[in-house]
């Protein structure tokens, strides 16, 4: 790829392209291991009636961006969603999540590049943009949506996989997300609609582990402890647990 001032970036064999600069990033990401724990969590179905309820909200999308997408498996469902017109890039921070992102749906751009360092695009080129469980960046985001454009954020409630957040040593959900949220649409976004998402899950001892070992906890424990934290959570057998999150959209004045 190359811009109109002469600069080139290469596209990875794998598919996606590195838009990172030599100054690299303070903010850590997702390793492989990360990616493929997420990868099975999202093949067991686990998190089905989530990606169900993203994937409707892309729906008449042209374009779409999956600002922290991870390894793709919201863009793929919004892709699919919004049907044969749509075109959908996935920036994330991971290379590894990028390579996984790239082979999910053949009208998705994967890009590495730094939220915080701003979003590889024009102004208001985007219909959707998705921040599903990741960092978000209220001004670029509102730069890129067009007139009308939907950012389709998805946050944790407090009950969200409660039953295994302290065992399995995960981080808890921060009480003032709702506060924070709502300062960062300000005055540049409106029409605001909620859909709290609920589901029960069971989980094996594999499962547990897997769902911990694809967030933040991977960074602060081994993935032996991990597996030993789960092994004795689930000695008696599969544990239920909780989804509860929250769908927020808002529109772009």
């Amino acid at each position: 790829m190359r811009c109109a001032a002469g600069h080139s970036f290469d596209i990875a064999r794998q598919g996606y392209v590195s838009l990172l600069t030599g100054k690299g990033s303070a903010h850590r990401s997702d390793t492989a291991d990360m990616v493929a724990a997420r990868s099975r969590v999202f093949e067991a179905g686990l998190y089905a009636p989530i990606v169900a309820a993203v994937a409707e909200r892309c729906a008449h999308s042209r374009v779409i961006v999956d600002a922290g997408g991870g390894p793709g498996q919201y863009l793929e469902a919004g892709l699919t969603a919004a049907g044969d017109h749509a075109v959908g890039i996935g920036v994330d921070l991971s290379k590894f999540c990028a390579r996984s992102a790239a082979r999910r749906h053949p009208a998705a751009l994967s890009v590495v590049a730094d939220l915080w360092a701003g979003l590889p695009l024009r102004d208001g080129v985007a219909d959707t943009v998705l921040s599903v469980f990741a960092p978000r960046n209220a001004s670029e985001t509102a730069r890129v949506l067009g007139s009308g454009g939907r950012w389709v954020v998805v946050t944790p409630g407090t009950g969200h996989l409660a039953e295994i957040v302290r065992p399995m040593q995960m981080l808890s959900v921060g009480q003032d997300k709702t506060r924070r949220l709502a300062e960062e649409f300000g005055d540049r976004f409106g029409e605001v609609v909620e859909q709290r998402v609920q589901s029960q899950v069971r989980l094996s001892e594999s499962a547990l582990t897997d769902i911990a070992a694809m967030g933040p906890a991977a960074f602060h424990r081994t993935p032996e402890q991990l597996a030993a934290a789960a092994a004795e959570l689930a000695s008696g057998g599969p544990v239920t647990a909780t989804l509860d999150v929250t769908v927020t959209v808002a529109r772009r004045r």
